[in-house]
């Protein structure tokens, strides 16, 4: 049906590593994986066989839970995208890490897929508009902290040289040139 690879994490796995919940239902226990390091998983390659058709209207949909928290939507692979990169961004854990008492199993990290309509699915470029959005979050800190040391103050108003928004513009592409992984790092 479907298989995995976490890229420089795992060989290929198929379908048989999830525990299958029901028909449409798979989940991967990150514990029995990687242990409590599951949020340094960045990545999922995930694609469906060749032997597997998934109908023109489903999708199959990948979800991430960090232990004690809700499961989130990271994106799908349909016959028409038969395979895709998505970014794993795990959310905060909750709660209930503390509810765990001596006799229960510990509340583990989780990777969900599992078969829905296409049409019920968030857009597919979620994750592609999150990222861009965080790029662009980061790339106004940068802007801000690079204005912030040149300001005066004024009671309540910031006042910074005119040319300030050409200096740092420069200074960003000249860091971005030396530095190959300066912009990789917005992404994080």
């Amino acid at each position: 049906m479907f298989g995995v690879v976490f890229p420089d994490r795992s060989f290929p796995m198929d379908i048989s590593a999830f525990s299958q919940i029901d028909t449409f239902h798979w989940i991967l226990d990150m514990n029995t994986f990687v242990g409590e390091a599951y949020d340094q998983v960045r990545e999922i390659c995930i694609f469906l066989l060749n032997s597997f058709t998934l109908p023109p209207d489903k999708a199959l949909a990948v979800y991430i839970q960090s232990p004690g928290s809700e499961f989130q939507f990271c994106g799908a692979v349909t016959t028409a995208r038969p395979s895709a990169v998505l970014t794993l961004n795990w959310p905060e854990p909750g709660g209930q890490l503390q509810l765990t008492g001596p006799d229960t199993a510990p509340v583990s990290a989780k990777i969900g897929v599992s078969v829905e309509d296409l049409v019920a699915l968030p857009s597919l470029d979620v994750a592609a508009e999150k990222g861009v959005e965080r790029v662009a979050m980061k790339v106004g800190e940068n802007l801000f902290n690079y204005m912030q040391s040149f300001c005066g103050v004024d009671g309540s108003k910031l006042i910074v040289p005119m040319d300030i928004l050409d200096r740092w513009f420069k200074k960003f592409q000249e860091r971005a040139k030396r530095d190959p992984n300066f912009l990789k790092s917005f992404r994080m």
